[in-house]
C-alpha cells in the first residue's frame, strides 16, 4: 500500500516527488544507522534515545523497523543491557565507517560545520588548570560545538559510555583505542614544609627510611603505586609505609599539602607551592621519570571533525605547558 501510494503521488506530482521520496529514504537510513550505533555503544535504548533527544519508544520502534528491513536480528535485549548479534556486530562496523565518512565529508567545508556535542573525560585538575581557561576561544572558533567534561582518574569504557575521547597520564594499557601523545610531564617528589620540619629532609635514597608516603592506588592496576627515583639513568622503585591511601589525585594533593607524607606528581601542579615554600621538593637530583600525557579515542571516532579539532587544539594548548 505504501508503494502504491507513493506511485500515485509520483503520477500526480511528477519527478520532484520521486526525488523527495528517495532523499527521505536515504535520510531515514542514515538516521537509523546513527541510532543503531548509539544503542550499541551505550548498550541501552534509554541512554541512546536520551543522547539523540528521542523518546525511548521511538528508538525501540525505529530499531525494530531496521531489523525488519534488513531481515536479521541485530540486537539481543536483556533486563540489564543490549548486546549485538553476530549480524549486528558486522552491521555496526559497516555503519561506523559510513557515518565517519559522512561526518568527515560534511566537516571539510569550514569551521561552521564542526558542530554537535563532544564528550571528554580528563583529570579534574588538568581540566581546571589548562583546558577551561582556554575553552572560550575554542567555542568561539566553533559556535556549533558544545563540550561535556567528565572529571576522573578511573577507567572509562569510551564506546559503552558514549565518551568521545579521554586524556590520560602514564603508560597506556594495550587496547584498540587510537592514542596521540600530547607531551611529557616533568614529575617531582614533594612534601610539605611542616612535614619536613617534623621528620627531616631526606638527602639520599637511604635517607627515605623512616619516612611515609601518601598511598595512591592506580586505576589501571588497582595497586598502590611505588615512588620512582632515577639513579644513574635507571629507575628505582621504593614503597614507603602509608597511613592514608587514596585513589583520587586531587585528594592526594590536599593530603601532601597538609603534611601526610611524600607524594609524586607533575611538578607543574605544585610549582606555586614550591616557589612559596609551602612544599619542598625532595631528592630533586633523583626525579621520577617524566609521565606521558596522551589523548585516546575509539576507532569509530577517528574521522570525527569534532574529535579532530579538539585533539589538535588540546595538543596546541597543553603540550607547551606540561614542563614548567
Amino acid at each position: 500500500m505504501h508503494i502504491l501510494a507513493g506511485l500515485i503521488d509520483i503520477i500526480r506530482h511528477g519527478l520532484p516527488t520521486l526525488f523527495s521520496l528517495c532523499e527521505q529514504s536515504a535520510m531515514d537510513r542514515f538516521d537509523s544507522m546513527r541510532l543503531f550505533t548509539r544503542v550499541v555503544e551505550r548498550r541501552s535504548f534509554t541512554a541512546a534515545a536520551a543522547d539523540l533527544g528521542l523518546p525511548r519508544s521511538s528508538a525501540t520502534a525505529a530499531i525494530k523497523q531496521l531489523e525488519e528491513r534488513l531481515g536479521v536480528q541485530l540486537l539481543r535485549r536483556t533486563t540489564r543491557h543490549v548486546t549485538t548479534t553476530l549480524d549486528g556486530e558486522a552491521y555496526y562496523q559497516r555503519c561506523i565507517g559510513i557515518l565517519a565518512d559522512i561526518e568527515d565529508a560534511e566537516g571539510g567545508f569550514g569551521a561552521h560545520e564542526v558542530r554537535g556535542r563532544l564528550s571528554i573525560d580528563i583529570n579534574g585538575n588538568m581540566a581546571r588548570t589548562f583546558v577551561i581557561p582556554e575553552l572560550p576561544a575554542l567555542l568561539a572558533r566553533y559556535p556549533g560545538l558544545s563540550v561535556h567534561i567528565g572529571e576522573g582518574d578511573r577507567f572509562v569504557d569510551l564506546v559503552r559510555e558514549g565518551v568521545d575521547c579521554v586524556v590520560r597520564a602514564g603508560t597506556l594499557p594495550d587496547s584498540d583505542m587510537i592514542a596521540r601523545r600530547i607531551g611529557m610531564a616533568r614529575e617531582a617528589t614533594v612534601a610539605s614544609a611542616a612535614y619536613v620540619e617534623r621528620h627531616g629532609l631526606p638527602r639520599t635514597l637511604e635517607g627515605l627510611a623512616g619516612h611515609v608516603m601518601i598511598g595512591f592506588v592506580s586505576s589501571r592496576t588497582g595497586q598502590v603505586m611505588p615512588l620512582e627515583f632515577t639513579v644513574d639513568g635507571k629507575i628505582r622503585e621504593i614503597v614507603l609505609p602509608s597511613r592514608v591511601t587514596v585513589s583520587n589525585s586531587d585528594t592526594a594533593a590536599t593530603l601532601v599539602r597538609q603534611g601526610f607524607g611524600l607524594y609524586q606528581a607533575p611538578r607543574r601542579r605544585f610549582a606555586a607551592d614550591i616557589e612559596a615554600g609551602r612544599l619542598v621538593e625532595v631528592l630533586p637530583d633523583n626525579p621520577p621519570t617524566p609521565t606521558p600525557i596522551s589523548v585516546l579515542y575509539p576507532p569509530s571516532r577517528q574521522l570525527s571533525p569534532r574529535v579532530r579539532v579538539f585533539v589538535d587544539w588540546l595538543v596546541e594548548i597543553l603540550g607547551p605547558k606540561l614542563d614548567p
